[in-house]
């Protein structure tokens, strides 16, 4: 019989086959990952139909914006877009319906006025300046007679509440004075022009009906026309 071999006996009694040193000593081939490839860089340049649209967008959030923040500051209170306008007023028409605020700051129904009494509204370009000092200092030395015709007398501007009260102290008027900040009323009498006042009155008989009007009218001259009217009404009554 044959004899055996070394490595057969280490087969046959179990133990693992030994590698050569050589072998061993040979370093193992290094594995270098590939690199992934690179995406490709989407292009920052926008299409010119795309920054079309987007101007647009942007534009039509700026307008709305502003629109929002659009406000007045009458006061010190917050008055948002100016309300729609009236219908113009002439001889035969009615007073409107429209609240104001008086020189206390209190709302006042425009129509309701002439419910039980004549109303003249006299119209100043600007409260506490010399034409219009002299027109109400008129309006207030004959006051008397207005009331006396059962006429209530009403002085009528642009100016706040506050600028009006305290011309109404300054100069003892005792009538009433009105708030029309936008000029709605002013312009439905058709006495505004160029965002000012014409200096005018305005007589309403009881009930609200437009008898007469004088635009423009001297300062001093206002209160006597008025009240020459009322005495001319009463006579051919």
């Amino acid at each position: 019989m044959a004899p055996r071999t070394k490595t057969s006996e280490n087969v046959e009694g179990g133990e693992a086959p030994r590698r050569s040193s050589r072998i061993a000593s040979i370093p193992a081939p290094e594995v270098v990952a590939k690199p992934a490839p690179a995406r490709k860089a989407s292009s920052s340049k926008k299409r010119p139909a795309d920054e079309a649209e987007e101007g647009k967008a942007d534009a039509s959030t700026s307008k709305k914006t502003k629109a929002d923040a659009v406000a007045e500051k009458v006061d010190g209170a917050e008055v948002q877009e100016p309300a729609a306008g009236l219908e113009p007023i002439d001889i035969g028409d009615s007073l409107p319906s429209l609240t104001l605020k008086n020189e206390k700051g209190e709302d006042v129904q425009v129509a309701e006025l002439a419910a039980e009494k004549g109303v003249v509204f006299f119209l100043v370009p600007k409260a506490d300046t010399p034409g219009c000092t002299t027109q109400a200092c008129a309006f207030r030395d004959v006051y008397p007679d207005f009331s006396s015709h059962n006429v209530e007398v009403y002085c009528l501007s642009a100016d706040t509440s506050a600028a009006q009260s305290k011309w109404q102290l300054k100069k003892e008027l005792p009538y009433p004075l009105l708030s029309d900040p936008k000029r709605i009323l002013i312009t439905a009498l058709g006495a505004a022009e160029g965002g000012k006042t014409k200096r005018s009155h305005f007589i309403f008989a009881k009930g609200g009906k437009l008898l007469d009007k004088k635009i423009p009218v001297k300062p001093a001259d206002s209160p006597t026309l008025a009240l020459e009217f009322i005495k001319s009404l009463e006579a051919t009554a």
